[in-house]
């Protein structure tokens, strides 16, 4: 460690993977800082996946209330009224409940939590307000923050970190964006009964996921109600009163009170001043570094969303883990992309780990593809018209199943569980001689015999 420093290591930005760097970090012997400007857990813990989860809950609600009369309950539904500002100030006490958590694992572990917006004045030096710091290493770990396009109007437009807050529901809702925010988002307000309108530019939205899931979740949303508009884009958005006119690029108009972006996200870069440093940057804007966070300033690394790798929580956590053990530890240690299990949380949900089927046949691969689609049992009774898909795509040489892919509910906690089978190289043969948990939908996984192409 170096004595003439400060800190061997200041990072910038308290979100998961900052924290799990310092932290760990802390616990090597290592002196640490944590600059944070907004709020102790980034994105995820404050304005993503946490209270995002919890809002899919509440969604969620009217299909169980709906669901019980095939079960003899007698849920007179139509009296049953809910309160926005209750599930937000709810929401609210939970958040702030884990940021106490995150400050006191970070003080528990001797880190030194120091609040303000960080800037670089030399390559080890940052600057809080009128106070310097210096590191033998600083990490930017500052992550991404929403982007809304620059049309007329854009001032009137929200993103998902003013969805966590907003004062009321409106009646209608327009969401215009195609990935997995836009989506969730779409199912929240549609959940609570908002009139919801999807808006995307290109063909089909999820972009990147298997075709089969896109497909089938478009017509499972559309059964929730949801309007999804394809191929559109919005020109412009003006106000009228308390609601909104929002001008699409095909010559029509929609009335609402709300427009959402969920459009993207850059990487929150501006102001600490790197490039002055050296440091590059992506077209994208994006932190580069090397496959063990470096950048081209020796003393500088990064991780996180800045760097442009999968923008998902386990992600920056794993980074923070590798960084602090080459940072701290015996030097070694590498991240590894693959096979990465992921869930969005529309409705039904979404829950997929590995290759695609366009992606395996891209990659030269010949293919068994096995899929399977049934009303869950609970709906059975219920008679709610939801359905769930299964599909496992398999390398027709080495039998391995290179990819798991899921609609339906719990998709979820179902992939996690499948993701650790195919990290490990599991078969299809593997699967098939797993004995299945019955009556599960999970058990579907291991009783697909006939392949379907």
């Amino acid at each position: 460690m170096s004595e003439h420093h400060d800190f061997d290591l200041i990072v910038i930005g308290a979100g998961s993977g900052g924290v799990r760097l310092a932290r760990m970090s802390a616990q090597r012997g290592a002196r640490v800082a944590v600059i944070e400007s907004r709020y102790l857990g980034g994105t995820c813990v404050n304005v993503g996946c946490v209270p995002k989860k919890l809002f899919v809950y509440g969604a969620h609600v009217h299909d169980e209330l709906e669901d019980a009369a095939g079960y003899g309950w007698n849920v007179p539904t139509s009296d049953v009224t809910f309160d926005w500002p209750t599930l937000v100030a709810n929401k609210n006490a939970e958040i702030e409940r884990l940021n106490g958590i995150y400050g006191r694992m970070l003080q528990n572990a001797g880190v030194t939590i120091i609040e303000g917006t960080a800037s670089f004045s030399d390559a080890n030096t940052v600057v809080v307000g009128d106070t310097s710091y210096t590191a033998r290493h600083v990490t930017v770990a500052t992550g991404s923050w929403p982007v809304v396009p620059d049309i007329p109007g854009k001032e009137c437009v929200v993103t998902s970190n003013e969805m966590f807050y907003l004062p009321q529901l409106p009646k209608r809702a327009v969401i215009w964006g195609g990935g997995y925010i836009a989506v969730e988002f779409a199912g929240i307000l549609a959940g609570l009964g908002v009139e919801t309108t999807l808006l995307y530019r290109g063909e089909l939205f999820l972009r990147g996921f298997d075709t089969d899931i896109r497909n089938f979740t478009e017509q499972e949303m559309r059964k929730k109600g949801i309007n999804l508009q394809f191929g559109v884009n919005i020109d412009s958005v003006e106000p009228e009163g308390n609601q909104y006119r929002v001008h699409l690029n095909n010559g029509e108009t929609l009335e609402t009170g709300l427009v959402m972006a969920a459009t993207g996200r850059k990487a929150l870069v501006e102001g600490l001043g790197l490039t002055e440093l050296g440091v590059e940057l992506s077209e994208s804007g994006h932190v580069v570094v090397d496959d063990h966070f470096q950048t081209a300033v020796p003393s500088i690394t990064a991780l996180g969303d800045v760097i442009g790798t999968p923008q998902l929580t386990p992600v920056a956590l794993a980074q923070g883990m590798v960084l602090s053990r080459r940072l701290f530890g015996d030097g070694q240690g590498d991240m590894d992309y693959s096979a990465i299990p992921t869930a969005v949380f529309c409705q039904p949900n979404i829950g997929t780990v590995g290759w695609t089927e366009d992606e395996a046949r891209a990659a030269g691969h010949s293919l068994r593809i096995y899929r399977s689609e049934f009303r869950p049992m609970k709906y059975t009774l219920s008679g709610r018209d939801e359905r769930s898909l299964m599909k496992l795509v398999v390398d027709d040489q080495t039998d391995k199943v290179l990819g798991a892919h899921m609609v339906g509910p719990d998709a979820g906690e179902i992939t996690q569980g499948l993701a650790v089978a195919i990290k490990a190289g599991a078969t299809k043969a593997q699967f098939d001689s797993t004995l299945g948990i019955h009556p599960t939908s999970a058990e579907e996984f291991v009783t697909m015999r006939e392949a379907v192409g």
